[in-house]
């Protein structure tokens, strides 16, 4: 039996708990991350973020080849899953620093894109992903080249893009991006935000 979501965040021994959910989106119980993602992942709560700069350049990266999922595709800014009892951006700026080395302060608040994503993909070595993953657009408050390098655990290369040269990208080639980019993209209202810098 999954443990109830009034668990704290994350066990004794320090393990990451995600949030199960039912079909209609309410949490349902915890499972530790590290054992969630199977060929039969139930639906989880997750999120997705594009972090963008003030010129309108998009960072995207690329998930370490130690990764579980997807190992070394070319995704968006940063993913994760908010803990129990964690807000998305808590979550996402928890994640920030842990995959991208990036101080909190440096983040604007995060700005809903796809508040209600929800997708199911299956890798290569038939992992599946089973999310409901809000979408954000989050400002960075400094300059990407002010940037310390990725955690190389997490994200083995990063790129910051033009949104228009991102969405084109990603057009032109959906195969080669992570199946939840894709799906982004194809999105009228994340291609023009993306394309624009305008979000919210």
């Amino acid at each position: 039996m999954h443990e109830s979501t009034d668990d704290q965040t994350a066990d004794a021994g320090g393990a990451e708990r995600v949030v199960l959910l039912d079909e209609d989106g309410t949490a349902v119980g915890t499972e530790l991350k590290s054992e969630v993602h199977t060929d039969r992942t139930p639906l989880h709560l997750a999120f997705s973020a594009h972090l963008m700069a003030d010129d309108g350049r998009v960072l995207l990266t690329r998930r370490a080849l130690s990764k579980k999922t997807w190992p070394g595709v070319w995704t968006n800014s940063l993913c994760g899953h908010p803990a129990p009892g964690e807000s998305t951006a808590e979550a996402i700026r928890r994640r920030a620093a842990q995959e991208l080395c990036i101080d909190p302060t440096w983040l604007g608040e995060p700005e809903p894109l796809l508040p209600e994503f929800r997708y199911r993909a299956v890798d290569a070595s038939g992992v599946v992903e089973n999310e409901i993953c809000p979408v954000f657009v989050v400002r960075l408050q400094v300059e990407p080249e002010q940037l310390p390098a990725p955690n190389p655990e997490e994200v083995a290369e990063q790129r910051w893009l033009p949104g228009e040269d991102l969405v084109a990208a990603v057009q032109a080639a959906p195969f080669v991006v992570s199946p939840w980019l894709a799906l982004h993209i194809a999105d009228d209202r994340a291609r023009e935000a993306l394309r624009t810098g305008a979000a919210g």
